[in-house]
C-alpha cells in the first residue's frame, strides 16, 4: 500500500491540542508536521494574528506543509530535524512562543509507503531515512558498520535479546552479497531470533533500532526538549507524544527533572519552599489513547502524551 492510499489518522489529536491551551494571538510550533492533523486543529483555534511554525524532515510532509502555508499566511515551514528548533525560531525573528507540540517517531504514511524501506511488510530498497535528501541509508550503514556497532545499535535502540546473533548474521551475509532490501534484513532477523512475543514479527525490534539510529531520533529528542522548554513564554505549554519506551523515558525524565528540586540533604540550612521555582510544572498525568481510539486506530495503542507548563523559574538546560 502506498502512502497515498492510506488514510492517515492523527493520534491523540484533540488531547494534544487541548493540552496546548491555544491562545488566539499566540505563536506555536509543531515539531513533527507529518500530514498536518495537529497543525490544522491548532490553526482552527488561532486568530488572524496567530502564528504557527511547522517542522519536518520528510520531503513528502514538507510538500504537504508548504501547500498548507500557501493557503494560510500564518504558517511558516522548516525543512529539517527539530534539533535546530531554536536556530529556526531565531531565523524567523521569533522570540518566545506560547506552545510546542512534538508527535515523535515514524508517521503512518512513512510506514505504509513500501518504497521508503521502513517496513518489513514490503520488499523494498533498505533506505529508512526520514529525510531522503541527505544522510546515509540503512543499507549503506549495514555495508560498513562493524559487528560490535551493529550489535549495540540493535540492543540499545531495539531492546533486542538476540542482537549479537543478528549482528553476526548480518556481517556473515554481507560477505556473500550486500544487504540491499527490507526483505533481506527481515529474513536475517527471522533466522536469528529464536523466540518472539506472540503476534510480533521477529524483525520488529531490528527495524525499529536501525530506523532510530539512521535518523538520530533519540539524540534529536534530547536536543530539542531544553530548546523548546527554554523558548516558552510563562504559561506556555510543551506537549509531547511518544510511541515507545525509549522516547517516553527521555521525555518523562526531562519533565520530571525540570519540574522539581533535587532532594535537599538533611543538614541543609534552607527549606525547599524557599528555593527558586522550577522552570516547569507538570500538567496532569500522562495520557493514553482511549479504548475507542485504539479500536479505530490500533497504532494509537502505545501512544503516551506528557504535558508541562513554563513557570517564571529560570531555565538552565542540563
Amino acid at each position: 500500500m502506498s502512502a497515498a492510499g492510506y488514510a492517515h489518522v492523527t493520534v491523540l489529536l484533540h488531547e494534544a491540542v487541548d493540552a496546548l491551551a491555544v491562545r488566539p494571538d499566540g505563536i506555536y510550533a509543531d515539531g513533527t508536521f507529518g500530514r498536518g492533523g495537529h497543525s490544522r486543529l491548532i490553526l482552527q483555534r488561532l486568530g488572524a494574528n496567530g502564528r504557527l511554525v511547522v517542522f519536518d524532515k520528510d520531503p513528502a510532509a514538507i510538500a504537504a506543509a508548504r501547500e498548507l502555508a500557501a493557503q494560510d499566511g500564518r504558517v511558516s515551514v522548516i525543512h529539517g530535524g527539530f534539533a535546530g528548533f531554536q536556530a529556526a525560531l531565531d531565523e524567523l525573528g521569533i522570540g518566545k512562543i506560547d506552545g510546542a507540540l512534538f508527535d515523535l517517531g515514524i508517521s503512518s504514511p512513512q510506514i505504509d509507503d513500501g518504497s521508503r524501506g521502513f517496513s518489513f511488510r514490503f520488499d523494498a530498497p533498505l533506505d529508512m531515512r526520514m529525510d531522503t535528501t541527505r544522510g546515509q541509508t540503512a543499507a549503506q550503514w549495514l555495508a560498513h558498520a562493524d559487528e560490535q556497532e551493529i550489535h549495540e545499535v540493535i540492543k540499545n535502540y531495539g531492546e533486542e535479546r538476540f542482537s549479537r546473533q543478528i549482528a553476526r548474521a548480518i556481517v556473515s551475509r554481507r560477505l556473500e552479497k550486500p544487504i540491499l532490501t527490507t526483505g533481506e534484513l527481515a529474513q536475517i532477523a527471522a533466522q536469528s531470533v529464536r523466540t518472539r512475543e506472540r503476534g510480533q514479527d521477529p524483525a520488529t525490534r531490528t527495524f525499529q533500532a536501525v530506523r532510530i539510529f539512521i535518523n538520530r531520533e533519540l539524540e534529536e529528542i534530547t536536543s530539542v526538549l531544553p530548546q523548546a522548554a527554554g523558548s516558552l513564554k510563562t504559561g506556555g505549554r510543551l506537549a509531547v507524544i511518544a510511541f515507545h519506551s525509549l522516547e517516553d523515558r527521555i521525555v518523562k525524565q526531562f519533565m520530571k527533572t525540570h519540574s522539581s528540586h533535587a532532594p535537599l540533604p538533611k543538614w541543609a540550612a534552607v527549606r525547599e519552599a524557599d528555593l527558586p521555582e522550577p522552570p516547569l510544572k507538570l500538567c496532569g498525568k500522562a495520557q493514553k489513547a482511549s479504548a475507542a481510539e485504539v479500536a479505530a486506530n490500533p497504532r494509537a495503542r502505545s501512544a503516551v502524551l506528557r504535558v508541562a507548563e513554563r513557570t517564571t523559574g529560570a531555565f538552565a538546560a542540563a
